[in-house]
């Protein structure tokens, strides 16, 4: 737990902000404030309805009161790591003992001590006396002996040649080593000439913003001042009539109710005259006054791009150091390589990168250029056509090694796995599929009655397994890599199987009849689509039944996914032709979808996953398309139309593409999708 915790979380986060002490069973209410448990139900006693003691939002509690709200157990955990954090002793120091042991060599003797080393056998490379050249060195094919002193000579002779080879090569590395303080002394200065240059040019930079800041704001006090002026003129006019048009009525209103007859007579005309100008009178009571506001004429994001340009680091490159890698392209999709550095950054001026690309018929490819660390570059593209295209990347002008690469761009699906048949490798109605703990993909076949796995990158067949039942259906893959699998026909139910294929248990819960997709959360609970109840079941890791959810609002329920960071659930529904949203405690969030072939239209939705992003992506078994989502159900693009036009299951793999079970092509297809 304490891996995931901040060391510098502030102690305040922990304290009610009703008692000021910290949290006893903190409590969240909708608006997202956190108030121990006892401090909610001492403030409900208090007001009703009950309101947040911080911001005033009226919150309506459910039956159980304040007992029914959710429990933050991010600040829940925070405490306990606060506690631990406290109560933690310092460490004791990792201590090693080192030894060694100590290597005694004898020196060899020559074993005839009473005579004097006077030859040295070439053959041997030995130092050896007269007796030896008579006994264990005498001269022949295997033993050269040469008196000391002719071999002395030789030898003599060649070192002193050599000493007259060291001296040029001393003056080089000494010359060698001056440079290079040289450099060191220079280094210095170097940089803090570099650094009061780049200082005095990102100074007049801010001098230009900050001048261009007065003119903009003078220009908004000027205008203010005009449009206030103009105003002001307005209101006294208007003003002015309104004054005249209230003395008129004064005067009326007194002559109708306290003059006399006389009175009336006498004034009576004026008075109607008056009003009758004042109230025929053409009045401008406009103020012909519009807001005026800041527009940026080039947006932040825009600019920050253009500041990557404002200067560099400018040195000299050995693009021999650096190193493109190419990551896989796919027709219409942005794709990237990257440069990298060998140790030392090669480039910080995107200025000195350059990459020029060509699709097969000789076409310019547009690339764009972005650092996306120090040193290190994004070179991206997006490619019209399939086919090997050639990329050509300089740094400085030189090319860096490899370059021009050829990238084989290819369309969707990017893979194609399996055909029909029952052999390995091949496929008879797959229906649903998922992602093992190792990335590759598990597929359930409904016609061979096995579940079968695939490697992700090469679509070769790993192994397969029998699920020994009628009717297999969904598939997915917990927290510990084993599989659960689904079946609805004679001998249905939700079985467990090993990473081997070996069953482990088999659920079979007097509450489902016909479970077909399904899906399985991180604590291992599990929720399973029947469409024969027209509902979903929210199933506890030993199968039991947590609650019903959809109810009433679904008519053929095939899969379920679930974003378990926002705690929304996702059913299709092939009657409906539409994708509804669920929270876990069963309450209908929002829906999406409506039967057609537009985009964004349903023809029979099957199956349905999110990825890390939130995204949906629903395949359709009417027409075989393949559609991404928003996280509210916005449609974002078609990503494709798989095999005989009908997709049923489909998964995200870890290096984001999805997998999609083509029901009557017997294949899974790979498709790039973002």
């Amino acid at each position: 737990m304490a891996s995931n915790m901040p060391d510098d979380f502030d102690e305040q986060f922990l304290a009610c902000p009703v008692c000021m002490l910290h949290f006893r069973d903190p409590k969240i209410l909708p608006c997202l404030h956190t108030f121990c448990k006892e401090c909610l139900q001492d403030w409900a006693t208090k007001q009703q309805p009950l309101e947040c003691p911080t911001c005033r939002t009226q919150v309506s509690l459910l039956d159980q009161g304040v007992d029914g709200l959710r429990t933050n157990f991010y600040v829940n955990n925070l405490l306990d790591f606060a506690a631990a954090k406290k109560g933690a002793e310092p460490g004791v120091p990792c201590q090693r003992k080192v030894g060694g042991n100590s290597i005694a060599s004898d020196t060899a003797r020559d074993k005839h001590k009473k005579y004097e080393l006077e030859f040295y056998c070439e053959s041997c490379k030995a130092l050896v006396c007269t007796a030896c050249t008579v006994v264990d060195h005498r001269p022949g094919k295997d033993h050269n002996p040469v008196e000391i002193t002719t071999v002395a000579q030789r030898r003599k002779e060649k070192l002193q040649s050599l000493l007259q080879d060291i001296d040029p090569r001393l003056n080089e590395i000494q010359a060698s080593v001056k440079a290079v303080e040289r450099k060191l002394a220079n280094l210095a200065p170097s940089k803090e000439a570099a650094t009061d240059k780049a200082k005095v040019y990102f100074c007049q930079l801010a001098d230009l913003l900050q001048k261009r800041e007065k003119e903009i704001l003078s220009q908004i006090d000027e205008q203010c001042r005009a449009d206030g002026k103009a105003l002001q003129t307005k209101k006294e006019a208007i003003e002015f009539e309104l004054a005249g048009l209230t003395s008129a009525q004064t005067f009326c209103q007194q002559a109708v109710e306290h003059g006399s007859d006389v009175h009336i007579l006498e004034v009576g005309n004026q008075v109607q005259t008056r009003v009758e100008t004042l109230l025929a009178k053409q009045l401008d009571l406009d103020s012909v006054w519009s807001e005026f506001q800041f527009v940026e004429n080039t947006a932040v994001a825009d600019f920050e791009k253009e500041v990557q340009d404002l200067g560099g680091v400018k040195t000299k490159i050995d693009a021999s150091k650096c190193k493109v890698v190419l990551k896989s392209a796919v027709q219409g999709f942005e794709c990237i390589a990257e440069l990298n550095p060998e140790g030392r950054p090669c480039v910080t001026n995107s200025k000195a990168v350059t990459a020029n690309m060509k699709d097969p018929s000789g076409t310019d490819v547009p690339t764009q250029i972005q650092m996306k660390s120090w040193g290190e570059w994004n070179i991206s593209y997006i490619p019209k056509v399939t086919g090997n295209h050639r990329l050509e990347v300089k740094v400085s002008s030189q090319q860096v090694p490899g370059s021009p690469f050829d990238v084989e761009v290819k369309g969707n699906p990017v893979l194609t796995i399996g055909r029909k048949g029952s052999g390995v490798g091949q496929l008879r109605s797959p229906t649903g599929v998922a992602v093992d703990k190792d990335g590759n993909i598990a597929v359930v076949e409904q016609g061979n009655k096995r579940v079968q796995i695939f490697d992700k990158d090469t679509g070769q067949s790993l192994r397969c397994f029998p699920v020994g039942c009628e009717g297999p259906f969904g598939i997915d893959v917990d927290s510990n890599g084993t599989f659960l699998v689904t079946s609805f026909d004679e001998n249905y139910g939700l079985r467990r199987y090993s990473k081997e294929g070996k069953v482990l248990k088999t659920y079979k819960p007097g509450c489902m009849i016909c479970p077909h997709g399904l899906t399985v959360l991180k604590d291992s609970r599990m929720v399973v689509a029947e469409p024969t109840q027209k509902l979903c079941l929210l199933l506890q890791p030993d199968g039991s039944l947590i609650r019903e959810i959809g109810m009433g609002q679904l008519q053929t329920p095939g899969f379920v996914s679930v974003d378990e960071s926002r705690d929304v659930m996702f059913v299709t529904d092939k009657s409906a032709h539409k994708v509804f949203a669920f929270d876990l405690d069963g309450n209908p969030k929002f829906d999406f979808g409506k039967e057609g072939q537009n985009d964004g239209g349903f023809q029979k939705p099957t199956g349905v996953t999110v990825d890390p992003a939130g995204n949906i992506i629903v395949g359709n078994a009417g027409d075989g398309r393949v559609q991404v989502f928003g996280s509210d159900g916005t449609f974002i693009r078609n990503v494709g139309t798989v095999q005989e036009g009908c997709a049923s299951g489909v998964a995200v793999t870890p290096d984001g593409y999805v997998a999609v079970a083509c029901w009557n092509g017997h294949c899974i297809e790979l498709y790039r999708y973002m």
